[in-house]
């Protein structure tokens, strides 16, 4: 078992990361006794795999437990399914000293957020994230939210859940799609805040696509680590939590302009090599670095071209709709080494369009 804490003062919690975890939920949260009911959130694919699991291990441990579910996709992360489920919530009377569970990848685990911050002005939430992007990144430290039409996660809040609950071993009942989708965020780590660990990636490359769990465990632990310390350092992203956005900037707009039918992981691989090919025209970045970030993500089967048929144009207004973008200006995360990073608005068009292909 390997625990991370995300210190936030009064409002710090575990993550625990321990395989076989997901049939022990009740037993951990007994301990804990974060309320008195559980509602379980998750979508319905999710439900079927794991869902039954969890509400069997949390009635084996004496807890009261519902579920509900929603349609999965991004395209369900919307106000209309924060709507259904306030409503839900509401019909079983769902109070203050209940806890929502988010039980799935990051779609859910934001929506979930969501619905805790705002329903009765906030109640207890836990994460127990079963995609590895959401292990590695999107469960950890508070970010909440929906997409609207103008842009991705331009609806939400910062709200902390009680604790983050991750078993690696559910990673060998997903698509081997989900793994790489996560992988993306993975090597983001490396990239902005720790070339030793980048090197680990490159050296432990087979081990980590055949699902090894020991490495796979020391993974998840070392990315969540990294996140709990830029988080505990800038809760709301008003400095350093913003190097996490690298490859996010032009990664959302490709998403989005793909209808988001181009998964969030392929995203930010592509948005990693456009903003390296940034950072290389504007002499902060050497060549044969940006070489070493593009040939890992093709090691790892990650995707590194922008699709020859999504619109530019289309990709450039959703940069100025971006939540990061300030004055009309989208803000870029350039490496200047690997396992450093500088943040700027000072990028030309013509770099963007370049980097866009």
């Amino acid at each position: 078992m390997k625990q991370v804490q995300v210190g936030l003062d009064d409002r710090s919690y575990p993550i625990i990361i321990r395989e076989g975890l997901l049939s022990e939920v009740g037993n951990e949260l007994k301990l804990r006794q974060v309320g008195k009911r559980y509602i379980i959130i998750a979508d319905d694919r999710v439900a079927g795999l794991f869902g039954q699991q969890v509400i069997d291990s949390m009635e084996q441990s004496g807890l009261s437990v519902e579920l509900l579910t929603f349609p999965h996709g991004e395209a369900n992360k919307n106000l209309q399914t924060i709507t259904e489920l306030t409503s839900s919530l509401a019909r079983l009377g769902v109070d203050r000293q209940d806890v929502l569970v988010a039980l799935g990848g990051g779609v859910t685990g934001d929506i979930t957020g969501f619905v805790a911050a705002i329903y009765m002005r906030g109640i207890a939430f836990i994460q127990i994230p079963t995609t590895l992007l959401a292990q590695v990144d999107s469960s950890v430290g508070g970010k909440t939210g929906v997409d609207i039409p103008e842009g991705k996660n331009l609806v939400g809040c910062f709200y902390q859940p009680k604790c983050v609950l991750i078993d690696p071993t559910v990673l060998q009942q997903l698509p081997s799609g989900e793994l790489l989708n996560g992988l993306a965020e993975v090597i983001k780590y490396g990239v902005i805040y720790d070339s030793d660990f980048f090197n680990f990636l490159v050296t432990n490359q087979k081990a980590i696509l055949e699902q090894d769990i020991a490495i796979i465990e020391a993974v998840i632990a070392h990315c969540c680590t990294i996140k709990a310390e830029v988080v505990a350092a800038d809760e709301r992203e008003a400095d350093l939590r913003r190097i996490l956005n690298y490859g996010h900037t032009l990664g959302h707009a490709v998403e989005a302009a793909s209808d988001f039918t181009i998964a969030h992981g392929s995203a930010v691989a592509i948005g990693m090599v456009a903003v390296n090919k940034i950072a290389v025209a504007k002499a902060l970045l050497g060549a044969e670095r940006a070489e070493k970030v593009h040939d890992l993500l093709v090691a790892y089967g990650l995707p590194v071209t922008v699709p020859a048929e999504l619109d530019r144009s289309q990709m450039k207004g959703f940069l100025l709709t971006d939540k990061k973008t300030v004055g009309g200006k989208p803000f870029f995360v350039l490496p200047t080494q690997i396992g450093k990073v500088l943040i700027t608005d000072d990028v030309e068009e013509d770099f963007i369009d370049e980097a866009l292909g």
